[in-house]
Formats: structure tokens, sequence, C-alpha cells
């Protein structure tokens, strides 16, 4: 919790009166696809809660900073990290069914979304999640 919500509630507390002084921002948050269901077969419980949290937290502030920035979230789903390199093959070889698309994505296929965000491509998106997991989120 205190990384994954408590991090970005900090974050956004220093950097939204810069983005207030400056008139513009675009404040992007890394969520989850765990902040839309429960990932199985991993136990995550707290994990889960905090990114729920923080698309939460990222729908609040897109309102509350409405007069002066952006802010929007990307859900990734499972994506091959260094993190992820380290999940044992029995516990993998459980999700790549669950993921339509039938694969763990790479971070490469991420850099769109945070680009399009990031850019003034996005004027007139805030408070928007975009979740990138293979389809694990839509059955």
């Amino acid at each position: 919790m205190k990384v994954n919500l408590d991090g970005v509630y900090y974050a956004a507390k220093y950097v939204g009166p810069i983005f207030e002084k400056n008139g513009r921002g675009s404040f992007i948050i890394t969520a989850s696809q765990a902040g839309h269901l429960v990932t199985v077969p991993i136990a995550q419980a707290a994990y889960n809660a905090s990114k729920a949290a923080i698309i939460q937290l990222g729908k609040s502030l897109a309102i509350e900073w409405v007069r002066f920035a952006r802010v929007n979230t990307i859900s990734p789903g499972y994506i091959l990290t260094e993190i992820a390199k380290h999940v044992p093959f029995d516990v993998k070889s459980k999700w790549w069914p669950l993921i339509p698309m039938g694969r763990e994505g790479s971070p490469q296929e991420l850099v769109g979304a945070f680009l399009y965000f990031a850019s003034d491509a996005s004027t007139f998106t805030t408070g928007a999640d975009l979740i990138i997991d293979g389809g694990y989120t839509v059955p």
C-alpha cells in the first residue's frame, strides 16, 4: 500500500501545484489489471486493493485538476518485466490460458499508451484508464 497508493498520492500532492502554476500537465499513473479483478492464481489482496485505489484516485484527481491538468491511468496485464522473470513456470502456466492472446505482453507494448497520454494527442482525455492485458479482463 505504501508504494502503490501512498507513493502515487504523495507524488500527486507535490506535482499538482506545479501543474497548476504552469497551467497544464499530464499525470500518468501505472495501475494494473489487478485493479479491475482478482488475478489468479496469485494471492495478492493488498496489491489488488492498492491498484483499484489508484485507479479511483486517478479519476478523482482528473475532476479536481480538470482546469489545469489531465490525469489518466494505464492498467497493464501480465508483462515480461525483470520481476516477472522470477515468477515460477508452474504459476505462469496457469495464467497463460486465462489471457485470450495466450501470452504475456512486452514492456514495449505499453510505450504507445504512455506516449499518447503524455502528448497533446490526448488533450481531451482525462480520467481514463487504459487496460493493456491481452484480453485478460474481457471474459
